[in-house]
């Protein structure tokens, strides 16, 4: 054999193999691109909410004390920024008459494997004289939490969530709310400013809606819960958190107040 012959008959070879493969790595592309192009799985529905009958609801209520002398609110500095008119005191122990505000409380365990429909309405938190108001907030999953700007200057809204998605977001004066929402269960989740850093606030994430804030006096309230055995957990930002059992029956209104003592959580 000649070398122009072998070279030839190795050319045509090479020709028939490329016919052969080439059809094969075209349906490997098109098979490539309809998976990427593929419906992503559509995320599971909503269980329907567990039915409660409204005429044996109970309610638990309380007062939450503080024993000890309270610290005094320490003073902010505001000077960096001539917008922020606000007060100048921190919120993280607010205590009157030995009553503790600003203290979470919510129904921790004994619910079950009972579902709630997520409120349509949303929950504000609102940003005036460059603080967070409220201090400690209560959310369900799902729910919309509404955030608003009511101060001349321009606010960054920063959550540092450990269960959560974390995100941070500028809003400057008269802009639009904006809306977000958190997927998990989290107690005392921070939201922080990155323009001011003494804008602090909590977020608390659960499933339920049988939760509740202590007012100025100390004071809580939750209702509609049906009847059972339940842990009643109490949190506060510094001083930790206490729990309780309770037992209510049908339109049972129960009292379950707390002491938390100066120091507690340090």
């Amino acid at each position: 054999m000649n070398k122009k012959t072998g070279w030839t008959m190795m050319t045509a070879g090479t020709l028939a193999l490329c016919g052969l493969l080439l059809p094969a790595a075209c349906n490997k592309k098109e098979n490539t691109e309809q998976s990427n192009n593929a419906p992503a799985e559509s995320a599971a529905p909503a269980q329907a909410a567990t039915p409660i009958d409204p005429a044996t609801v109970a309610t638990v209520n309380g007062t939450v004390k503080f024993d000890g002398t309270a610290p005094k609110a320490s003073k902010i500095d505001m000077s960096q920024d001539p917008g922020c008119k606000g007060s100048n005191e921190a919120e993280n122990i607010i205590v009157a008459g030995g009553d503790l505000a600003n203290v979470f409380v919510y129904v921790k365990d004994g619910l079950g494997s009972r579902t709630f429909d997520v409120p349509k309405d949303p929950v504000v938190l609102d940003q005036s004289g460059c603080k967070y108001h409220p201090h400690v907030l209560g959310v369900m999953t799902g729910q919309t939490v509404q955030i608003k700007n009511d101060d001349p200057t321009t606010h960054n809204i920063h959550p540092t969530p450990k269960d959560n998605r974390e995100w941070n977001e500028s809003q400057p004066p008269s802009s639009p709310a904006i809306e977000k929402n958190f997927a998990r269960e989290e107690i005392m989740l921070p939201v922080k400013c990155n323009q001011h850093p003494w804008m602090k606030m909590y977020v608390n994430v659960v499933k339920s809606p049988f939760y509740a804030v202590t007012d100025k006096t100390g004071k809580y309230e939750i209702k509609g819960l049906p009847p059972g055995d339940y842990t009643i957990a109490f949190v506060h930002e510094k001083l930790g958190e206490q729990d309780q059992k309770v037992t209510v029956a049908p339109k049972d209104t129960k009292t379950v107040d707390t002491t938390f003592k100066a120091g507690a959580g340090e």
